[in-house]
Formats: C-alpha cells, structure tokens, sequence
C-alpha cells in the first residue's frame, strides 16, 4: 500500500540551518536549496508579527533550548493549522506544543 505524504513547506530559518550543516560535511552549502527547489517545497517568510510569536516560543522553551529554525516551524503550523512536522529532531518536537496544549504528530 502506498502512503501519501502531505505537501511540505518550510522556513527560510530552516533553509539556512540547513545549508550550515552541509557545509560542515564538506557538502555544497546550495545542496538543500537544490532539494527545495527540486522538490518544489514553498520557502515561507514570517511576518513581524510571527517573528514576535517566534521570540516569545524561544523564551518560553529556553530550557531545551528552542532554536530561532524550530521556532519559525511552530508558528508557522500554529498559522496554518498543521500538526504533522517532519524533522530529525524529534525530541524537541515531543516537548514544543501547538495552539493550546496540542502535541506534534511527526514523520
């Protein structure tokens, strides 16, 4: 049976984050844009006021520490109202919430 993954987007924070840890493997920083563009996965930018919300996630899971990347994704699903996120850093994702009290379902 076939599993039918729904369409992906993610944050210009994340793309960055992304190309920094290429080029630590010696890899071509362009190598996830040339995914995302491959791919056709939408780059998105937060508004002012979702750089605010981003700010106020990264004090209030200080303690994990939440990175400005991760924070972009959570305000970016709390906007659009996504629950599935698909990320290698699972345990962060088990503890950041969405909306009021809802965990993340993740791939």
């Amino acid at each position: 049976m076939e599993t039918a993954i729904p369409r992906l987007i993610t944050t210009e924070a994340v793309a960055t984050e992304a190309s920094q840890l290429v080029a630590r493997g010696n890899a071509s920083t362009a190598l996830p844009l040339d995914f995302l563009l491959a791919a056709q996965i939408p780059v998105l930018s937060l508004t002012s006021d979702m750089h605010s919300q981003a700010v106020s996630l990264i004090r209030r899971y200080e303690s994990l520490p939440m990175d400005y990347a991760d924070a972009t994704l959570v305000v970016i699903a709390n906007a659009l109202r996504i629950g599935t996120v698909f990320t290698t850093d699972c345990q962060a994702f088990r503890a950041y919430r969405r909306g009021v009290r809802k965990t993340f379902t993740m791939l």
